[in-house]
């Protein structure tokens, strides 16, 4: 194993790398582009044995991997924001087709206005599709959920999409850690389908369904996405014994004496850590909830963790209109009808890339007991 200096994006390029995909195919965007532009380096260069496919467009490659993945070939797609929203019909044919699939988006806002800049909007949208969706906070965290996410999809044959914040982590470089590549072969090894495309033995592919047969299709999907928490903590559980890092589906800090936590999906985890720091000195009892797997939810395990708590303040980068934030409904919706006895709290930290820094979490632990538990709270 060695250790690099990477950018986020070339992190997921060499976690896709070691995954071995037969097939990439991508459309270039801000700020996803730095990912297939190094794989597609490595692909020219021979490091990388696969199809490059250019496309014009994200739908075009969607539906490039889509064709790839039914002819049994392990593939990958990224992409980000508008580019995301471009696929969204072949995501649902993706997941209906129950095809195993990883693709990384690159956090960014959805226009308008237009915007560049990070929130999770772009992939909170989609999080009905029957896609998992796996949240990452660090470069080394999105290089090992590439090759965890390729382990999952093909047990449980539906796609897998990775999260990492835009600039925050694609343009953002630390130290790497890179597994051998014989060992990840040993994690990961080739994907032998079942059924795929095959003139010797043919098979009808997405014939149409009438209503109680699609019905039932519809039923053994959300099946399988709820009954694959046992298959993703096993992943989890394999990767720590050959690689040393352990995973699960959320992490914690210093929440074992705490009256008060925090509740944050990706990078901006780090920043509420360092707030966390300065407000313990200060004497607060505050700790925070990282979430990692965001579809399927981890329903009973929040529901465990967050029974004794006082208060709950939730961390938005995501909203849906006219309801509230996205993790906001999801923690409310895991605790309704459990007999826990806490204040939920609705703060939307952060769209289109508005700045936070450790002292605007601080300022929320100091100020949330003025916050109306009935409304949405914007910060200034």
């Amino acid at each position: 194993m060695k250790k690099e200096m990477l950018l986020g994006s070339e992190a997921i390029a060499e976690g896709v790398r070691l995954s071995k995909p037969g097939v990439i195919a991508a459309y270039p965007i801000t700020p996803q582009t730095h990912i297939i532009e190094t794989l597609s380096e490595m692909v020219d260069n021979g490091i990388l044995n696969a199809k490059f496919i250019k496309v014009e467009s994200e739908i075009s490659a969607a539906a490039s991997v889509l064709g790839s993945a039914t002819a049994g070939v392990r593939s990958f797609t990224a992409t980000s924001s508008h580019g995301l929203a471009l696929m969204h019909e072949m995501l649902h044919w993706i997941a209906g087709s129950r095809i195993p699939l990883v693709m990384v988006n690159a956090n960014r806002a959805i226009g308008g206005p237009w915007n560049i800049w990070t929130d999770q909007t772009d992939s909170m949208s989609q999080r009905d599709l029957g896609w998992l969706q796996i949240y990452c906070t660090s470069s080394q965290e999105a290089l090992d959920t590439i090759i965890q996410a390729f382990y999952i999809t093909e047990k449980i044959l539906l796609p897998v999409m990775v999260m990492i914040d835009g600039f925050i982590l694609s343009h953002t470089m630390e130290p790497v850690e890179i597994p051998e590549e014989n060992i990840v072969d040993e994690f990961l090894p080739e994907y032998e389908p079942e059924i795929c495309l095959d003139p010797d033995k043919p098979f009808t592919f997405n014939a149409a369904a009438k209503g109680d047969t699609f019905y039932l299709l519809k039923k053994d999907m959300q099946d399988t996405i709820m009954n694959s928490f046992d298959i993703i903590q096993n992943t989890f559980s394999r990767f720590e014994e050959f690689f040393g890092r352990k995973y699960n589906f959320l992490s914690t800090y210093k929440i074992e004496d705490a009256d008060t936590v925090f509740i944050v999906a990706g990078a901006l985890a780090g920043t509420v850590k360092v707030a966390i720091d300065s407000l313990r000195n200060e004497g607060l009892k505050i700790g925070v909830v990282i979430l990692r797997l965001f579809r399927p939810f981890p329903v009973n395990t929040i529901r465990e963790l967050l029974k004794d708590f006082q208060n709950i303040i939730v961390l938005n980068k995501s909203l849906s209109y006219g309801a509230s934030g996205t993790i906001t409904q999801e923690i409310k919706a895991a605790l309704f009808g459990t007999n826990t006895n806490c204040n939920i709290y609705d703060v939307i930290v952060s769209l289109g890339g508005k700045e936070i820094f450790p002292e605007t979490i601080a300022n929320i632990a100091k100020s949330y007991k003025n916050y109306p538990l009935d409304k949405t709270i914007w910060l200034n």
